[in-house]
């Protein structure tokens, strides 16, 4: 049932609208700029929240605004359905904590009012990518966030951060020119970009062919894909920490989001098995899981282990949307829930400490868990969450992709996923062995402030509680969204 409302474009529109404020009251107060910024990501997160209702009941809300060119059909749309809410919710989430813990992390850094005016608007403009009615309302929102993300990109403005930033940006570019590619053949083909037409490619053609792997080189590289992981691992260690968590935890979901789409909405599941398509996805997706994980384990500065993990983590998804079986996608779509957990808490972890200590050799970290006990033991339960170990809820999105790969006789993805569980302990175990029982050399306990430590906590207890609890709303939400799309039901 089609629902008009204002929801899906106030999420977009009021943080937008808002960096104009954030920007105005910066000249006059400090203290009243963060609260109107954490207001901002407080607001956001509520109307996500408050659509809940109204889409879990199968509604479609949706909203039409103008047609920007005659025969285009309608561009400037909005429109929530699970998918969308799934990724509204979890974003607003995150970036609310994120917000906060700024306040503390960005204190006596510089630029902060360049810092907090670009948080706002990136957060607008990813709702606008995830509350798109139309492909190219999405192509809109999708570059404005890529290049608005540059900045927080380079924001220490050191030689590494301008450096990542050109290399960001050239393949971002890349990126965004192969996406306009893959918007424009689509519309040759079908004379809509809308995502409520139903399938839009439904005969293959070397077209259709080209149409789906500009799109997969579009998206792949926000979402972090082989060949197109270049930027990422430069891109995180440079930028501040709570920018490095929303990079991973929430930008990365921005291409994946968009490969649903390409997968359910412009092409269909059966056309791309029928054609052997996804297959290309399938074995970019197992590089991605096998590379990321085996490069982090030759990392030893924090923040780059992580973000090649990242990597990894990404290759999960990419992997589970290729089997196109309803368990592996609810697996898909729960992993999206949990690595926005798990990342995030382990980038915030990692800037507390770095912000605390100065350190960010791995090697380097004996006994820290005594000085720091609190930010450490989030950090073990995300990094443990992150291996796959039970009852986290990393073990719970691992597990549908399991079975899902099995019920699709994939059993060497069920191999890649055992694998890359072992890596992951190689590369997160040491740290947490090393921080808890090295020599602590009579280290005192000198915990980072409440400002950044409560959001950590909240992330690391999120990992634990939507992997045991029996009113597990995320995986029904993934279940629910699961079973939409493999249905049609877009």
């Amino acid at each position: 049932m089609r629902t008009t409302s204002l929801l899906p474009v106030f999420v977009t529109l009021f943080p937008m609208l808002m960096t104009i404020g954030v920007a105005y009251v910066a000249r006059e107060s400090t203290r009243l700029r963060n609260h109107l910024v954490v207001f901002t990501t407080v607001v956001t997160f509520v109307a996500a929240v408050a659509m809940y209702p109204a889409v879990i009941r199968g509604e479609l809300l949706v909203l039409e605004l103008f047609e920007i060119l005659p025969g285009l059909g309608f561009v400037g749309s909005f429109r929530v359905d699970l998918l969308s809410l799934c990724l509204v919710l979890i974003s607003s989430f995150v970036w609310m904590l994120a917000t906060i813990y700024s306040l503390a992390y960005m204190k006596h850094g510089h630029s902060q009012n360049r810092y907090y005016s670009t948080l706002t608007l990136t957060l607008g403009s990813c709702m606008g990518i995830f509350t798109a009615g139309d492909f190219f309302t999405l192509f809109i929102f999708f570059e404005l966030m890529s290049v608005i993300a540059y900045v927080l990109v380079v924001h220490e403005e050191t030689a590494e951060a301008l450096k990542a930033g050109y290399k960001y940006i050239i393949v971002t570019i890349i990126g965004g020119l192969s996406l306009l590619l893959g918007v424009i053949n689509t519309y040759e083909i079908s004379g809509s970009l809308s995502l409520d037409a139903g399938t839009l490619i439904t005969e293959p053609s070397g077209l259709a062919l080209a149409t789906f792997i500009a799109f997969l080189v579009g998206f792949g590289m926000k979402a972090g894909m082989f060949p197109l992981h270049v930027w990422l691992p430069d891109a995180h260690p440079v930028a501040p920490a709570p920018a490095s968590a929303l990079l991973s935890g929430i930008m990365l979901k921005t291409g994946a989001y968009g490969l649903f789409r390409v997968v359910f909405t412009v092409f269909s599941p059966e056309l791309l098995i029928e054609t052997g398509w996804i297959l290309i996805m399938a074995v970019l997706g197992i590089i991605t899981i096998i590379l990321g994980s085996a490069v982090a384990l030759t990392q030893f500065e924090l923040k780059r282990r992580l973000a090649y993990s990242s990597i990894g983590q990404m290759g999960y998804v990419l992997l589970g949307l290729s089997v196109l079986r309803e368990t592996a996608i609810v697996g898909a779509v729960f992993h999206i829930f949990s690595h926005a957990f798990m990342k995030s808490c382990l980038f915030l972890c990692a800037g507390a400490i770095i912000h605390k200590t100065g350190e960010r050799d791995v090697r380097k970290m004996a006994g820290f868990g005594t000085k720091m006990p609190y930010t450490f033991a989030a950090f073990s339960v995300a990094a443990l969450a992150m291996i796959g170990i039970p009852p986290l809820n990393g073990f719970l999105s691992k597990w549908n992709l399991a079975l899902g790969a099995l019920d699709g006789e994939h059993v060497t993805y069920v191999g890649v996923l055992l694998l890359s569980s072992l890596l992951n302990g190689l590369y997160y175990l040491p740290i947490i062995i090393i921080a808890f029982f090295g020599d602590a050399h009579d280290m005192k306990r000198d915990e980072t402030s409440k400002l950044m430590l409560w959001p950590i906590l909240i992330l690391a207890a999120a990992c634990f509680v939507f992997g045991i609890s029996p009113l597990n709303i995320l995986y029904e939400l993934s279940q629910f969204t699961a079973a939409m799309l493999m249905n049609g039901g877009l």
